[in-house]
């Protein structure tokens, strides 16, 4: 009997409890939904938020809500916002707004439609990359394996190879034709055996780049590394030296020796084969030191050189010798209108010395830098004093680099 009271005490409490919590919701939602239900305006679809430099661009589209007058985007925290009017048409319309003076780093934004009401959105989040001063000094321009002179005049770069994800997206090269007209071509990335060609190039100038960096694809604006300058390996003796192998003479014994043909100057320690030296026609024409075979004198400070006038830039003198020679023989690119002597060939502009293995055949570059333009000469120096000893030059280069 007592378990039966509990029962019925037990249900006819539950319809009161029931009416007692709807009672309570009722007046919660009452609350908070003043005047009716609550009302959301259609919030922005399809947001994105597109990285630049030290700014966004958030973009997104209405599609249903004619209702919405105005969206806000919210940043720092809520601490910034702005206010974007909205004229809505009957179809889909769409939404972009660009946020300036932003941090570099990561920054989140929120999104909120209005309508004229006042009533507001959800909010639709959501994140994207500032770029500037940091990722500015992490960019370097691409690479330049080579830049050479072609034979038909025009100029062949190779670009290094990079990464398929380094955001590269193009070169832009400046460069002098022949006919002194200036030309800014620009070159597509691809990453790997990328080669230019340059038409009529002017020979003695430089190629002047810079590359373009996007940093990732939803990116807006471009980054740019500073033009720089890149020099073109050119041969460019027939531009400033002559008689230059085979080499031609100006004085003949009628046997073997002979003086050299301008421009080539020869000193006096040189000529001691009875009025003739420096040149021999070894080898078709060779320009030539000996000293000691059948009582020849010995050569102090002999010195073979040309003397020209080059503009600014990297050059290398470029010789092909066979030597037997037993003293050093020096290579010589020197400031002014002559050669040093062996005591102060230091002071040159560069040097470079034979084989000292004698029955050697090679090619030495000496290469030499010019900050301003100016007069240079370039030839050969040695004092040979210890014995039978020759070599010879079957040709010269100079290689602007």
């Amino acid at each position: 009997m007592k378990l039966k009271q509990i029962i019925a005490y037990f249900f006819i409490s539950l319809p009161v409890f029931i009416m007692s919590s709807c009672s309570k919701m009722d007046d919660y939602k009452g609350k908070y939904t003043v005047g009716g239900a609550i009302i959301y305006p259609g919030k922005l679809d399809s947001v994105r938020a597109l990285s630049g430099k030290s700014r966004v661009e958030i973009t997104g589209l209405f599609t249903s809500d004619p209702q919405v007058v105005k969206y806000a985007v919210f940043w720092n925290a809520r601490q910034d916002s702005v206010i974007v009017p909205v004229k809505r048409t009957n179809g889909v319309d769409t939404a972009k707004t660009i946020i300036g003076n932003l941090p570099e780093g990561v920054m989140s934004f929120e999104i909120r439609t209005y309508d004229a009401a006042g009533h507001i959105s959800i909010p639709v989040t959501i994140a994207a990359n500032v770029y500037g001063d940091l990722y500015q000094s992490s960019l370097l321009n691409r690479g330049v394996v080579d830049a050479s002179l072609q034979n038909d005049g025009s100029v062949l770069i190779t670009w290094a190879d990079v990464n398929k994800d380094s955001g590269i997206q193009y070169m832009e090269v400046k460069y002098t034709d022949k006919s002194n007209k200036a030309h800014d071509t620009t070159i597509q990335s691809v990453p790997a055996g990328l080669k230019t060609i340059l038409p009529d190039f002017k020979v003695g100038n430089a190629i002047s780049y810079r590359t373009a960096y996007l940093p990732d694809s939803t990116a807006i604006d471009e980054f740019y590394v500073p033009y720089q300058t890149k020099s073109v390996k050119a041969d460019v003796t027939s531009v400033y030296m002559t008689n230059t192998g085979p080499f031609v003479r100006k004085a003949f014994d009628g046997s073997r020796w002979g003086i050299l043909a301008d421009p080539w100057i020869t000193n006096s320690a040189v000529i001691n084969h009875s009025g003739y030296g420096g040149y021999a026609t070894d080898n078709g024409g060779s320009l030539v030191m000996e000293a000691g075979w059948s009582n020849t004198p010995k050569i102090v400070n002999g010195k073979i050189y040309q003397t020209i006038n080059l503009p600014a830039g990297n050059y290398i003198f470029q010789v092909t010798d066979y030597t037997e020679a037993l003293d050093p023989v020096y290579i010589v690119a020197a400031a002014g209108t002559t050669l040093p002597d062996v005591s102060d060939v230091a002071s040159a502009l560069g040097t470079g010395r034979f084989n000292t293995k004698t029955g050697t055949n090679e090619t030495v570059q000496v290469p030499f830098t010019l900050t301003q333009p100016q007069t240079v000469s370039l030839g050969f120096l040695s004092t040979m004093q210890s014995g039978n000893q020759y070599w010879r030059v079957t040709s010269v280069k100079l290689i602007s680099n």
